[in-house]
């Protein structure tokens, strides 16, 4: 028995070991093709394959890059186009999930799981769909037909609704005693007490739409209303003849914002998950 129980501490140890590395390769297999852009973002072409540790630092690729796409006018689509499809996903999103969270509707249950049957659609299966009904509203290529078919996000629906649940009724009962309307009491009471959830789907939401590039691609003809991604995949067809550092330099400059909020903001990403209840 001794035996058996000296060995069950070292058996943990190696798995514990074990899976350490396992992490570390993991992220070193994942964190590698980031490295290299950053290399040859920036160093000269001829050190793209040539890792020398004293290779002459260079910010040329970046100046050639943003000289040879409006790189500002990308980052103003995608600005334009997150914000507008965060801030109506909000609105659609709380009202939905307030009513499925509160109110005795029949068949209330049968309608939520509907919404929930949109988590197991793939986007590209509507795309044909998406586009006929942009294209008769009008809103082909323009900042509003990308955004459209994601203003009702069935996972921002559910996650609101769960926190909502979550939410003595209590507080809702003493919101109505002091008069507040039913919209009263969603802005004064509920809002307030889901914020972390909403910090949480904000970060996953800005980070879907700033990486999105299949519809946005569809949806888009010109530059005025070109997101980032767009613009990146254009910008590195191989028929602009554009060199692989100055694609690196361009990756780089489209994952910048993002890559800086991650890293400012990390602490309350995690955080905003773990007071959301996400498991």
């Amino acid at each position: 028995m001794s035996t058996l129980a000296a060995s069950h501490p070292r058996r943990l140890a190696l798995t514990f070991s074990l899976e350490h590395l396992a992490a570390w390769l993991l992220a070193i297999v994942w964190i590698f093709p980031l490295l290299y852009a950053v290399w040859a973002a920036f160093h000269p072409p001829a050190f793209m394959v040539r890792f020398e540790l004293f290779a002459p630092l260079s910010l040329e690729n970046f100046k050639t890059a943003w000289a040879q796409a409006p790189f500002a006018r990308y980052y103003l689509n995608t600005f334009l186009l997150v914000t507008g499809v965060v801030a109506a996903q909000f609105v659609v999103c709380t009202l939905a999930a307030f009513a499925f969270a509160r109110f005795p509707v029949p068949g209330k249950n049968a309608l939520f799981l509907l919404v929930l049957i949109q988590l197991f659609v793939f986007p590209e299966v509507l795309i044909v769909e998406n586009y006929r009904i942009a294209s008769g509203l009008g809103l082909i290529d323009t900042i509003a037909g990308m955004g459209l078919p994601y203003v009702a996000s069935a996972f921002g629906i559910f996650l609101l609704r769960q926190t909502f649940k979550t939410i003595p009724r209590e507080l809702e009962d003493a919101a109505r005693i002091e008069g507040c309307s039913w919209l009263g009491v969603l802005w004064k009471v509920y809002v307030p007490l889901a914020k972390p959830t909403y910090l949480a789907y904000a970060l996953v939401s800005i980070s879907h739409h700033w990486n999105n590039f299949l519809w946005p691609l569809v949806v888009t003809n010109s530059v005025e209303s070109r997101p980032l991604t767009v613009g990146l995949g254009v910008f590195s067809a191989p028929e602009t003849g554009v060199n692989w550092a100055t694609v690196s330099a361009a990756t780089l400059l489209s994952i910048a914002p993002l890559l800086v909020a991650f890293l400012l903001f990390q602490r309350q990403f995690v955080q905003s998950f773990l007071r959301a209840g996400i498991r």
